[in-house]
């Protein structure tokens, strides 16, 4: 037994200190390669103006300058637009995750009748589309839906294929579960929510990961169904935005502005401004996310 610890206490070779070195330095080179357009970005969005248009971008500065901040940031259109996109966020990825939860569970379930059917008809979704006009009337004609903060929660709350994603993971879970609580006299409703929900965390925090990100940077549907400024969306008042700086950008010395806008330091700032919560939010969901990502792709 001695022996046996010894040997496999054996110091690294020097092929496998290099392989290490090797590994270790992709890994760095690849982190850099992520970390240096964030710092270009975050970093000359502090620049002047005169200076990116003449030197470009720069690891470094040698002054900082608010003049795009104070430009993206004049008004209350950019707090009221926050406010719509957090709210929008917030109560969809909700809305979003307790809806596609609870169906990935019916269709998952081995006791529904139809539960085939109803998989084959979310799944004919993913192919087929009834387009954009079919789409606008049932919104606007239909359901009322004109110029409603509910126009750009509603045609997000079931996505087929992160349904298919939670039904993959219901499925590896043990069937006997379900039968010793059912045995117990539990009714569905309370199997799901104080047995299934809990220990459904790693897929849960991927998916409702996946739908923060689909309802904090959509601009479409806020294009297509808000004419009211006050309830514009953050990704639709920085479109907006980048068009009126874009245009005022030929104008020079107009009406508008008494010399040319900070162009590139607006689209700098405006990055910065948008990309902060998300990147906030995924260090709480980190420990799950690797975790959520590989259900179903070890079957015992």
């Amino acid at each position: 037994m001695f022996y046996m610890t010894a040997a496999l206490k054996t110091k690294p070779t020097t092929g496998d200190r290099l392989l290490a070195i090797a590994v270790y330095a992709i890994i760095i080179a690849f982190a850099l390669a992520c970390l240096i357009p964030f710092w270009l970005v975050f970093l000359n969005s502090f620049a002047e103006e005169s200076v990116l248009q003449t030197e470009g971008y720069k690891l470094w500065i040698d002054s900082f300058h608010l003049d795009a901040y104070r430009f993206v940031l004049a008004g209350k259109q950019v707090a009221k637009s926050y406010g719509v996109t957090v709210f929008v966020t917030v109560v969809g990825t909700a809305s979003a995750l307790l809806l596609t939860s609870t169906y990935a569970y019916v269709l998952s379930h081995r006791r529904v009748k139809y539960r085939n059917v109803l998989s084959f008809l979310t799944y004919f979704t993913m192919i087929f589309g009834a387009g954009l006009v079919g789409f606008y009337m049932l919104m606007v004609s239909w359901l009322h839906l004109k110029d409603s903060i509910w126009a750009m929660i509603l045609p997000y709350l079931l996505n087929p294929f992160y349904a298919f994603i939670l039904v993959a993971f219901f499925r590896n879970l043990p069937y006997e579960i379900y039968e010793s609580a059912t045995v117990d006299g539990v009714g569905d409703f309370r199997i799901f929510f104080r047995i299934v929900w809990p220990i459904s965390t790693p897929a849960l925090a991927t998916v409702g990961l996946f739908y923060a990100l689909q309802f904090w940077n959509d601009w479409w549907l806020s294009l297509l169904f808000i004419d009211d400024r006050d309830l514009h969306s953050l990704q639709m008042m920085i479109r907006q935005l980048m068009s009126s700086v874009s245009a005022a950008s030929y104008v020079g010395g107009g009406t508008a502005y008494v010399s040319q806008p900070p162009t590139e330091g607006v689209k700098l700032a405006t990055v910065c401004l948008t990309i902060g919560p998300i990147v906030l939010l995924y260090p709480y969901v980190q420990r799950h996310f690797v975790q959520g990502l590989t259900i179903g792709a070890v079957k015992g």
